[in-house]
């Protein structure tokens, strides 16, 4: 099967949520760990800032607390940059679990392939700019933005002039994928290091 791809970035809750989409789909795939997206003010911004910049798809579980993380993204992000993609409450356990959820009911991780995709269907493009290769920690080290002497001061300024917040390496890492390719990267930093 071809995979689809989708030109704008999705949001789902968890790990699995999202190795079940890149089974399917080329796309910048966001997790929110849950309600881990309460305390993470890092995520939540990069998600704002991400929103300014593309449209988002957003597609949580069918559950309560599927519907409660929903939510609390809306209140950061205009409903106008938001895609609201609704998985079918089907009755269920997913596969890796010993035990159905609370509401007994299968998230994005067990919804069945065929119906992803057409879901997804509307908003994937012939274009492979969906596809593009992702920054590693070793580019991250060439670039400077790691284990170097100036390596923080650098993300600090890369932070500045992309009006990111500050965050942890890992974090930015995450980030610079979903938000820049790695040519645009490259000349962004090669600017800061002209300018210091």
């Amino acid at each position: 099967m071809e995979k689809l791809n989708i030109k704008y970035p999705i949001i789902v809750e968890g790990k699995y949520d999202k190795i079940k989409l890149d089974s399917i789909v080329n796309a910048r795939i966001i997790v929110t760990d849950g309600f881990g997206i309460f305390n993470n003010k890092e995520k939540l911004l990069l998600i704002k800032r991400l929103a300014e910049k593309s449209p988002l798809i957003l597609l949580t579980d069918s559950d309560g607390g599927g519907h409660l993380i929903r939510a609390h993204i809306k209140t950061a992000v205009h409903p106008s940059r938001l895609i609201n993609l609704y998985i079918p409450r089907v009755e269920g356990k997913e596969k890796r679990k010993l035990s159905a959820s609370r509401e007994g009911i299968l998230g994005v991780e067990g919804t069945d392939t065929k119906r992803l995709i057409a879901l997804l269907m509307p908003f994937s493009t012939s274009e492979q700019k969906a596809i593009c290769k992702e920054l590693t920690k070793a580019d991250f080290y060439a670039l400077g933005l790691s284990g170097r002497e100036n390596s923080a001061s650098l993300r600090n300024a890369l932070c500045q002039r992309l009006e990111l917040p500050k965050m942890s390496p890992n974090a930015l890492l995450q980030a610079l994928n979903i938000l820049y390719s790695k040519d645009e990267l490259e000349r962004i930093i090669a600017t800061l290091v002209i300018n210091e």
